[in-house]
């Protein structure tokens, strides 16, 4: 979760003054807390989230310690991809995020019968990241949800209606397992180039090749 940080300060003459920050992650504006705290002149401080929702230090202080042993700062790339000949669909995963102080890396890709296009293909790799997510532990978090599909992301934007029942259903089910797991998701549209890594897996699933694997990112 990302911050701003607004504290009154008074110089060692007693003059006044209010500062505010640009955002940061919840860990770098606790520091930064701490820090201007030792001066002795910190008169008030309180931090804001994206969701208009004020902290006070003592409420920041327990976020941080509580998120350490946690899933968190956790970024979701996503890829679909289906085979109209065989009518098989390829799922492609890729999970970015921090925990007990490390950054990891999570791939996952998964083959499907059940799905009758790419935008069905497209939802259900979504889907198949929220479920990865459950399994991790994560919950109660803000994530950012990247993916290639304009129809997917516009429709969860909610700057393109869903006309489709099929899409309708899957666009309800995402909606439902991001409150199921208490998420608040940022989405944004990216290139194919960008999402490479998620298509690379949803074409590796149509070819029967499996993908699980966690690493530490260094």
């Amino acid at each position: 979760m990302k911050l701003i940080i607004e504290w009154s300060y008074r110089s060692k003459k007693g003059t006044k003054t209010v500062f505010r920050s640009d955002e940061m992650p919840a860990a770098q504006a606790l520091l930064i807390a701490e820090d201007l705290d030792k001066t002795g002149r910190l008169k008030q401080i309180q931090f804001s989230d994206p969701y208009d929702s004020f902290w006070s230090l003592k409420e920041l202080k327990s976020y941080v310690k509580g998120i350490e042993t946690e899933p968190h700062n956790i970024t979701i790339y996503f890829d679909g991809g289906f085979d109209w000949d065989t009518k098989m669909a390829g799922l492609g995963c890729v999970i970015y995020y921090d925990q007990n102080g490390k950054s990891y890396r999570l791939r996952k890709n998964l083959a499907v019968t059940d799905l009758v296009s790419n935008n069905e293909a497209e939802y259900a790799a979504l889907h198949l990241c929220l479920q990865e997510l459950e399994i991790l532990g994560a919950h109660h978090l803000p994530i950012k949800v990247l993916g290639d599909s304009k129809v997917v992301i516009n429709h969860l934007n909610e700057e393109w209606p869903v006309i489709e029942e099929d899409l309708y259903n899957w666009a309800n089910k995402i909606e439902a397992k991001m409150s199921e797991l208490g998420f608040q998701p940022e989405y944004e549209h990216v290139s194919r180039k960008t999402n490479s890594e998620a298509d690379r897996l949803a074409e590796q699933a149509l070819a029967g090749v499996e993908v699980v694997a966690i690493v530490e990112r260094t």
